[in-house]
């Protein structure tokens, strides 16, 4: 398959809820897509899920941008053919940025899957016709408002919640969610914002029958989080430590993961989120699908993921109302708690074209597109 080109568009994406970020709170999410176009006339989206500023990892979308401009496109469209499955090894000389790797190996693979006729879901082996969601609730201002945000969730029928946490806003927020739903799947996300020095502290948790602890730790602390996990009842599970089947593995052989969230932003593609799944299940390691506030083109290719049989857990996988007030595909709508995974070519969703210029910021085009 020969790619010619590709278009960079930067679009403004009005958030439901603000999100709280540690240089501010944001109202909109600005979201980087990246348009694949083949000889044939096919197109294939990739979504980028990096935020405006290096908070969750190294990158962010000025940076994703900027790299697949200047570095990344031009070595795929320097190729007479380029599948899908090569993309990562063509890159592999450029050092890091998984995000903005995913990104256009994302729109790679979806005009190769369009010119096929086969679906994402197809393509991974997924054995799921629907998948189970989860909702991620952030840092409330007072314990009345975090109630009335997750009970909002629980009468739309998310059958999971995740809870963040941090120094000052753990036992108490997570002892009151409880309490006001004893037998719901509950689990908290920690964001690194702990220290082996909080073990004692974080052991507390184990009374609240949580599913998992999620990243409490720095993602370089492989040793911290292996001391934590013979302390804690509760299940340790690793995110920003793990972006590659490499890290997973080195994670599963000291002791210091027994779950996995996947993120196919963060290891750098669909792919390589296979790889981790595939190493995951021959462990018996229990993996799930993270989310980053992706729009319905990011979303649809988790879903895909998360329909895999090695996903044993709910995702953060939640109906495009949890995030937008308009989704720029077809929206995901929730029902029974489970989303329907898209069956289309592809991505397998329908995208908004006329919304896409509407909320559009900037946009670059590299090559014939």
């Amino acid at each position: 398959m020969k790619i010619t080109g590709f278009e960079l568009r930067r679009i403004a994406m009005s958030l439901v809820r603000p999100m709280r970020t540690s240089f501010g709170t944001l109202a909109d999410r600005d979201v980087l897509l990246v348009r694949a176009m083949t000889e044939n006339g096919i197109e294939g989206w990739g979504e980028c899920v990096a935020f405006s500023a290096p908070i969750y990892s190294p990158e962010y979308v000025q940076g994703c941008a900027e790299v697949i401009e200047r570095f990344f496109a031009p070595a795929i469209l320097a190729r007479k053919e380029t599948a899908a499955e090569e993309v990562s090894g063509l890159l592999e000389g450029f050092l890091g940025h998984q995000m903005a790797k995913a990104t256009i190996e994302t729109a790679v693979l979806d005009a190769q899957l369009k010119e096929r006729g086969q679906s994402l879901a197809t393509y991974f082996g997924s054995t799921k016709e629907e998948v189970d969601c989860g909702v991620s609730v952030g840092i409330a201002s007072s314990i009345d408002l975090l109630l009335e945000e997750v009970s909002s969730y629980v009468e739309e029928g998310y059958r999971r919640v995740k809870l963040k946490i941090e120094p000052g806003w753990d036992m108490e927020p997570v002892s009151a969610v409880r309490s006001a739903w004893p037998k719901i799947p509950l689990q908290v996300d920690a964001n690194q914002a702990y220290s082996s020095r909080d073990a004692e502290h974080l052991s507390k948790l184990d009374r609240f029958d949580l599913l998992l602890i999620e990243q409490p730790l720095n993602e370089h602390d492989l040793l911290g989080h292996r001391e934590l996990a013979k302390i804690m009842q509760t299940p340790i599970c690793l995110d920003e430590t793990v972006t590659s089947v490499a890290d997973a593995r080195q994670a599963v052989a000291l002791g210091a993961a027994e779950i996995i969230n996947i993120k196919p932003g963060r290891v750098g593609g669909y792919l390589e989120s296979v790889r981790i799944h595939a190493f995951c299940q021959a462990s018996g390691i229990p993996v799930w699908c993270g989310g980053m506030f992706e729009t319905g083109i990011g979303r649809a290719a988790n879903v895909a993921l998360a329909a895999m049989p090695g996903f044993t857990l709910p995702g953060d996988t939640s109906g495009s109302s949890r995030y937008f007030h308009r989704d720029i595909t077809t929206p995901f709508v929730l029902k029974n708690g489970r989303l329907k995974v898209p069956q289309g070519p592809g991505i397998g969703v329908v995208i908004d074209r006329a919304f896409v210029d509407e909320i559009t910021t900037e946009i670059r085009r590299i090559g014939d597109v």
